[in-house]
């Protein structure tokens, strides 16, 4: 029973460390997510803009002919 303290201690401090690095993960996962969800908002937005230019040039173009 003396050498089964010091085993259950090393085991619950290695689950407490795993728990702690999972939970660092999933932040930075969720940190990331946001990340990817910002650029993609960023791109779109930007494609938008490109559209837009692309159709006033178009019609820049159609009143020169």
């Amino acid at each position: 029973m003396i050498f089964s303290i010091p085993i259950i201690a090393i085991v619950t401090g290695h689950l407490q460390k795993q728990t702690k690095l999972k939970h660092q993960m999933l932040k930075d996962e969720l940190e990331l997510e946001k990340i990817k969800h910002e650029n993609y908002l960023i791109e779109t937005e930007k494609m938008k803009l490109e559209l837009e230019q692309m159709k006033l040039e178009d019609q820049k173009n159609l009143k020169v002919l």
